[in-house]
């Protein structure tokens, strides 16, 4: 008996000390994230039930910031805007297959889509659009073909702009030009998360933002999310952290208000967390409208895109011998939510940094590593 004791207290010591060396490995991964100049904070949640993990890290050189802190999503937000289109598949509200011209007014789709003086404007799916395979140019970040500021540019121009999504979709027709035909190649582009949200409203009657509130935030109690500039959350919670361009301060611009299905969600690492451990269980859609989401084209080397959701392979991407695979998305600012199957780990956070989507795919790397060397 007394051997058996001391055999079960030798396992727990070395679980206990396999699971400290984890949380310290992490945390320094993360402090030396957050040591580059111009990252100004961060936050970093790891959670894996099955390996009994979740930690929590926030931290900055300027202001308060918390665990629970709100932050600015960016384009991780699309997977979102591509859940809700799931939901009114579900609800045989429409299909994937489904030309955009039978849920958009015929004024908004006119010429949206013209290349080599041919019309493609009514062969849009929403597949299309879902899948980034429209060839539609990208308002924020395309050039314009009379050499004038894009949206992104526009943003500190006319920082007090509110911008409707009606003269989102007229300045990409006036202003640019399309790149290929539907289904013919890859652009991502948030212009086509702007027709979806606006579907979205069309079909269920409800704001972009309260469709989300009442079919995913309420169901899946993720009470500190919203739509940036549109809606409040659930719960009172805190200001949403501050991201920036180099030292330019972008979070409080009115002019955000471009940013919107494919962009503006605000939330806090534990409901991202929540969201995607409910869309991966079919808690939000069906297995089979999931899986449907999944069917992956070429992005670029070591990604792949499939309906708002995007796959890395890090063997491809950064010509490692690791099978690890991430499944989820990122956005402009930094943020993430990923999800590794592999190690059945989630991971989501933020650098609040335009310049570090490269620091923060690093970091996730980097930390699925030390817990995959604990295996």
């Amino acid at each position: 008996m007394k051997s058996i004791i001391l055999t079960i207290l030798l396992v727990i010591g070395c679980l206990g000390f396999s699971q400290q060396t984890t949380d310290e490995g992490i945390q320094k991964l993360f402090t030396a994230a957050l040591e580059t100049e111009h990252i100004k904070s961060g936050i970093l949640h790891v959670y894996s039930q099955s390996r009994g993990i979740d930690i929590q890290l926030a931290k900055s050189k300027e202001d308060s910031i918390y665990n629970n802190s709100t932050f600015y999503t960016a384009s991780v937000t699309k997977m979102f805007t591509a859940t809700a289109i799931g939901i009114l598949k579900d609800d045989n509200k429409l299909r994937f297959e489904d030309k955009i011209a039978q849920y958009l007014p015929e004024s908004l789709l006119n010429n949206i889509h013209v290349l080599d003086s041919v019309d493609y404007s009514k062969d849009l799916t929403i597949a299309h659009l879902l899948q980034h395979t429209t060839g539609l140019p990208d308002y924020f970040t395309d050039h314009t073909i009379d050499g004038s500021p894009n949206i992104i540019n526009q943003l500190l121009l006319n920082p007090h702009k509110s911008w409707s999504a009606e003269e989102m979709i007229a300045f990409t027709k006036q202003k640019m030009t399309p790149h290929f035909s539907p289904g013919a190649g890859y652009h991502y582009t948030d212009t086509e998360y702007v027709l979806l949200a606006l579907i979205i409203e069309n079909i269920s009657g409800l704001t972009f933002h309260q469709f989300l509130l009442q079919h995913i935030f309420q169901p899946l109690q993720m009470n500190n999310s919203y739509i940036n500039l549109k809606s409040a959350p659930i719960e009172n919670t805190f200001s949403m952290t501050e991201f920036y361009a180099g030292d330019i301060k972008l979070s409080s611009l009115k002019s955000l208000s471009a940013d919107w299905g494919g962009g503006g969600l605000v939330s806090t690492t534990k409901d991202l967390i929540t969201f995607l451990k409910a869309f991966n269980t079919n808690q939000i859609v069906t297995k089979a409208t999931r899986l449907a989401m999944q069917s992956w084209t070429h992005e670029t080397k070591g990604m792949t895109y499939g309906f708002g959701i995007r796959k890395i392979s890090i063997k491809d991407l950064m010509d490692t011998n690791s099978d690890v695979q991430l499944i989820g998305h990122s956005g402009s600012t930094a943020a993430f939510l990923w999800y590794c199957p592999q190690l059945d780990t989630y991971i989501s956070g933020t650098l609040n940094q335009l310049e570090a989507s490269k620091s923060a795919l690093i970091l996730v790397y980097d930390v699925l590593q030390i817990i995959e060397n604990k295996n």
